[in-house]
C-alpha cells in the first residue's frame, strides 16, 4: 500500500469529493492512493474493500502497550474507529464527505503482543446526512474475538467539486 507521509502526499479535496467514498476507498487499497498515515503509525493497514464493508488488519507490538504491558485501549479504540467510519465511507456518493460523530468500544478479551487481527467493519444503516455501523477484532489464525464497536458518522453533502 502505498502510505502518505507528507501532508502533500494526500489526496485534495477536489480530488476527493470527485469520487464515491467506495471509489475512493478501493483506490487506497489498491496502492493507486496514498493510505492513512496513521496506519504507518499504529501497525494496520487496509486489506480488503466491499460496500459497506472494510477490513484491515494489523498486529500490536509493545509500542501500543500500556504501563501494565497489554495493548493500550486506544490501539482497540483507533482499529474499530477506522474500519466502521471506512465502512460508512463506502456508501457515502461523490460529492460528499464524512466524519465520525461518535463511537463506543467494548474489549472483550486483551490481544496477545505479536497477534495479527482483523478490524471488520460493516455498515448498519447509510442515509443522507448519517452512517451507523457495528465492527469487530478477531484474530486471523484463530477467529477468537477481542473486541467490538459501534459508531455513527455525519455525512455531509459538499457538491460538485471545482473543475
Amino acid at each position: 500500500m502505498n502510505r502518505a507521509t507528507r501532508i502533500e502526499d494526500l489526496v485534495t479535496p477536489d480530488k476527493a469529493l470527485s469520487m464515491s467514498g467506495l471509489d475512493y476507498m478501493r483506490g487506497i487499497l489498491s496502492g493507486d492512493l496514498p493510505g492513512p498515515p496513521i496506519g504507518a503509525t499504529l501497525g494496520y493497514e487496509l486489506h480488503a474493500v466491499d460496500a459497506g464493508r472494510v477490513v484491515f488488519r494489523g498486529t500490536p507490538t509493545f509500542d501500543f502497550c500500556n504501563p501494565m504491558g497489554t495493548v493500550h485501549g486506544g490501539w482497540y479504540g483507533t482499529l474499530l474507529d477506522s474500519c466502521m467510519a471506512c465502512a460508512v465511507m463506502t456508501t457515502v456518493p461523490q460529492g460528499s464527505t464524512y466524519t465520525t460523530l461518535e463511537y463506543k468500544i467494548n474489549i472483550v478479551r486483551p490481544i496477545p503482543l505479536g497477534t495479527e487481527i482483523e478490524a471488520i467493519g460493516t455498515t448498519q444503516h447509510s442515509g443522507r446526512s448519517t452512517g451507523v455501523a457495528n465492527g469487530e477484532i478477531r484474530g486471523v489464525a484463530d477467529g477468537k474475538l477481542y473486541a467490538t464497536g459501534s459508531t455513527t458518522c455525519i455525512v455531509m453533502q459538499i457538491g460538485s467539486p471545482r473543475a
